[in-house]
């Protein structure tokens, strides 16, 4: 049985660190722009599902679960970040994916494969269920003794490990990062310094649900001024690129010396100098984008994309 000194293993420190990018955009608005780099977190655990997962994991090992199981669609990198977890502790692991069966051939699904991850295909409609109480109360009854994490692994154990972030950071005016499920927002607004602002880029569209997300997550965050969305920037939708973005992505990935992906670090790093563009930020402030990984799930997008399955 896995103990927590596996998990103490895991999650010995990973090696992110700052990187101070150049752009004549940033020079002649007179911003400063370090990217906090934690697609280097961990090989496998990227970014910020190796925070999020960090306590997580330590609770499930405190349970002595049996096993891991939770959801995402089939290109998710918190599926894969868990599936290697999983591998690394000892846990089996279980995927409930929303897509159909012949995506497990995919890359991101084919490495959770190769970790020992069991995925169960649902459709569309199977797949809103994953909140309902009787569905997972099936899922436990099949799963005897299976920790069960929320998509994109967003729950209140995922705060206090994001949340730990702010000892690595630099002092700085804003700190922006790509936001889905919302759990990394909440965690960050949790432990937010009084002078940083928080914003975040909402790389999937309808979301008119996400601030509530992030309220549910962190309460407090309902009364706290200190943070915003920025939600015209997903691109048409949740993986989706159009042509010119991803040209776009690929030109400033190239200029800032960063490796950067259509899904979500490439549009929230686009979305970002678009609106430095439109005068958006204040001269002279000095800003952190969050680099929250992902870069693998780039290889799964440009796959779909060939085959027309990417949605």
């Amino acid at each position: 049985m896995p103990s927590l000194h596996h998990w103490q293993r895991l999650y010995a420190r990973g090696n992110a660190g700052l990187q101070r990018v150049e752009h004549p955009l940033l020079t002649r608005h007179g911003l400063i722009l370090h990217v906090q780099r934690d697609d280097r977190l961990h090989v496998s655990i990227s970014g910020n599902k190796w925070r999020k997962l960090k306590y997580v994991l330590r609770q499930a090992l405190s349970e002595r679960a049996t096993g891991l199981l939770s959801f995402g669609g089939a290109w998710s990198n918190h599926l894969h970040a868990l599936a290697a977890a999983g591998h690394a502790l000892g846990l089996p692991t279980v995927g409930v994916v929303r897509g159909e069966p012949e995506y497990a051939a995919n890359p991101t699904l084919t490495d959770a494969r190769a970790w020992g991850m069991a995925l169960e295909f649902v459709d569309r409609q199977g797949y809103r269920r994953r909140h309902d109480s009787g569905f997972l109360a099936e899922l436990a009854a099949r799963y005897p003794g299976f920790y069960l994490i929320p998509e994109g692994g967003s729950c209140a154990l995922a705060l206090p490990g994001v949340a730990e972030l702010w000892r690595e950071l630099p002092a700085c005016d804003r700190l922006v990062l790509p936001v889905a499920s919302g759990g990394t927002l909440a965690g960050l607004l949790s432990a937010r310094p009084e002078r940083t602002v928080i914003t975040g880029y909402a790389v999937l569209k309808g979301q008119d649900w996400l601030a509530d997300t992030v309220c549910g997550l962190h309460p407090p965050a309902a009364g706290d001024a200190g943070w915003q969305l920025r939600l015209d920037h997903h691109g048409g939708g949740y993986a989706k690129c159009r042509d010119a973005d991803r040209r776009a992505i690929v030109e400033l990935s190239h200029t800032l010396n960063l490796p950067l992906e259509p899904v979500y670090s490439g549009k929230a790093m686009l979305g970002l100098f678009r609106d430095i563009e439109a005068g958006h930020y204040a001269s002279d402030s000095r800003l952190v984008f969050l680099h929250t990984g992902g870069l693998q799930g780039a290889r799964s997008y440009t796959s779909a994309k060939r085959s027309g399955q990417a949605k």
